[in-house]
């Protein structure tokens, strides 16, 4: 569930998040010279940006390829029924998917789009079959192979809750 920040963002908030998105691993040593505070103060901001639930936590970027995982894969998927059962059966069963890297309940034509990471096009064939039997509720499917990435993983921006 989407949390709304318990308090207003000032610069050096959004310098730290900015910082802490494209660096997750500065120290906080570094990171207090990069926003202008001493280390105290930056922890101590960072330690309440937690907190309040807006850093919700820090990870390595793995490079798929690395994995063998040279698949991306979207899908589209509609429901037979839109009732808030069959969502819920459908967001719990979505979540047993090992592959299954996001799930976004989207408007439009769709009801949810799935992002997978996989092998090949033989697991995702396999995968696909294994989907739609797992999840409850499908009427149609539809699949987009990805065949470059462009843009992945970007930083969110901040420009435009800066203070002037």
């Amino acid at each position: 569930m989407t949390r709304k920040p318990t308090r207003e963002l000032d610069n050096i908030d959004l310098n730290i998040l900015d910082v802490l998105q494209r660096d997750g691993r500065i120290s906080y040593t570094d990171l207090a010279v990069e926003v202008g505070l001493s280390t105290t103060p930056c922890l101590e901001r960072v330690r309440r940006l937690e907190e309040a639930g807006i850093i919700t936590g820090y990870r390595a970027e793995v490079n798929p390829a690395a994995l063998g995982l040279n698949l991306l894969v979207f899908l589209e998927v509609s429901l037979r029924y839109q009732s808030s059962q069959a969502f819920e059966d459908f967001r719990h069963a979505a979540q047993q998917i090992p592959n299954l890297l996001e799930c976004h309940l989207i408007s439009g034509e769709a009801d949810y789009v799935l992002k997978l990471r996989l092998t090949d096009i033989s697991e995702y064939r396999h995968t696909l079959g294994d989907i739609l039997a797992m999840l409850p509720g499908i009427q149609e499917s539809r699949s987009y192979i990805v065949m470059e990435e462009v843009k992945a993983g970007a930083a969110y921006p901040t420009a435009h809750l800066r203070l002037n």
